[in-house]
């Protein structure tokens, strides 16, 4: 069963529950009150009798009732009650009031007025009969009266309360089927939007948005996160291919040596020790290659818990390292800046960048600055140009003049994920006097309270 007919169900149900319980209740005040007002009626007439006013007794202008009952024209009929328990008809009907002992105890000794009702039943006729007393040793008058006409009135009640209830269901069922076909309606475009999805198709699926409810509002994050996925299954085509492309220039180097390797006995051994060291050095760029790329891949650095971390101590910590590999001068001029993140990953990519520098900046010193949750490295280098200088972080992007150096071109385009996953951004510019200034910013966010400034130098 679908939401559609779900909904309409519910409607039809909660419809008919509503319409029965109020006729139910409807019926029953009604059947109270017209009880109430027939033994009213009834005490009223029975002092009238007991006066002898027996004319009430007389037939009625009416000669034939809802039952088709020919003594609808004298509804009542009236007896006396002896003392001794004799009865006297007085009038009305021929029809003989039951007597019990609690009526001949009304008529022997009831004050005036003590009364009592029963129901009686003669044939096809139902009647209300009341026993009033006429005070001790004065006997009691019994009255009855022919219900049948109250009866008809609470059957006609019931019929039209049945009616309404079932007129009310249908209302209820076509307005839970109106209202739900409306409700659903989104539901449904959405739900064939995601069994697209479910299918592969991505780019030209267009998802029903609009709307301020629940529905308006789970339409709009599906269509954001179905952009998110979209736009990560194109990262990924692209990061696959710039691997494959990536990979075949070291494969190549690799299948180029291998043959020549065939003839290594022919070879003297300066080509040998050269042939080596150029296998040797293949396979350090391959794994490396394959190293970041299956970093940026997996994001691995996600995975670290965020704890505080000192952005001056983590730089100098970088640079010691990269210091110890290349041997360079690097210094670094940091304030206490301080925020929430990811110590590992933040290092990784200040090492990038010091990596990065190393290589385009074969001479002079290094430096790195960090301010105010901004992180900088500066050299000497060649600069960047203008057309790489927005490109420069881009994954596989190499500079012309980059061309002949090692490196897998992904180490800034991990820089940039590790800035982007703590709020920042990251830039390249040239430096005043020549050379480059790269680096990263950290969210403001992020910053913890209370970092003052401070100085730590390598």
């Amino acid at each position: 069963m679908n939401l559609r007919s779900k909904f309409a169900i519910a409607f039809a149900g909660v419809g008919a529950a509503a319409a029965i319980l109020v006729g139910v209740f409807s019926y029953q005040a009604a059947s109270e009150r017209i009880d109430a007002e027939l033994d009213r009626s009834l005490l009223t007439t029975s002092a009238e009798v007991a006066a002898g006013a027996t004319q009430v007794l007389a037939p009625s202008p009416v000669t034939r009732g809802p039952d088709d009952d020919h003594d609808e024209a004298q509804p009542m009929v009236a007896q006396a009650i002896a003392p001794g328990g004799t009865v006297r008809p007085l009038g009305g009907r021929r029809v003989r009031l039951p007597v019990g002992d609690p009526d001949r105890a009304l008529a022997a000794t009831g004050a005036l007025g003590d009364h009592r009702y029963t129901d009686f039943t003669a044939g096809r006729d139902d009647y209300r009969v009341i026993t009033v007393a006429l005070g001790p040793g004065r006997g009691a008058v019994e009255l009855g009266i022919d219900v049948d006409e109250s009866r008809h009135v609470l059957k006609g009640l019931a019929a039209r309360i049945t009616g309404v209830s079932a007129l009310v269901l249908a209302v209820a069922a076509l307005a839970g089927w109106l209202l739900a076909r409306q409700i659903t309606r989104r539901l449904v475009r959405l739900t064939d939007v995601t069994e697209q999805v479910s299918d592969g198709r991505l780019d030209d699926v267009a998802v029903p948005t609009g709307g301020r409810d629940e529905v308006g509002r789970l339409a709009t994050s599906f269509d954001r996160m179905l952009g998110r996925l979209a736009d990560a299954r194109a990262d990924q085509d692209r990061l696959v291919q710039d691997a494959a492309h990536e990979l075949r220039t070291p494969l190549t180097s690799l299948r180029t040596n291998a043959s020549v390797l065939r003839r290594f006995g022919e070879l003297s051994p300066q080509a040998r020790a050269r042939l080596l060291d150029d296998v040797d050095g293949e396979s350090r760029e391959l794994t490396h290659l394959v190293d970041e790329l299956v970093e940026l891949a997996t994001r691995r650095y996600e995975a670290e818990e965020p704890a505080p971390v000192a952005l001056g101590e983590l730089a100098e910590s970088a640079a010691e390292r990269v210091r110890r590999r290349s041997g360079r001068a690097i210094t670094v001029e940091a304030d206490a800046s301080a925020l929430t993140g990811q110590a590992k990953a933040l290092e990784r990519a200040v090492a990038n960048l010091l990596e990065n520098a190393v290589k385009f900046a074969p001479e002079g010193p290094i430096e790195v600055v960090v301010r105010g949750g901004r992180v900088e490295v500066l050299d000497r280098g060649p600069g960047i140009g203008d057309d790489d200088a927005a490109r420069v972080f881009d994954r596989f992007h190499r500079a012309d003049g980059a061309r002949g150096l090692p490196g897998s071109g992904l180490g800034l385009a991990i820089v940039r994920e590790i800035a982007q996953a703590h709020g920042g951004s990251v830039f390249a510019e040239p430096r005043p006097g020549g050379g480059a200034v790269v680096g990263f910013t950290v969210g403001a966010d992020l910053l913890l309270p209370n970092s003052h400034p401070g100085h730590v130098d390598g």
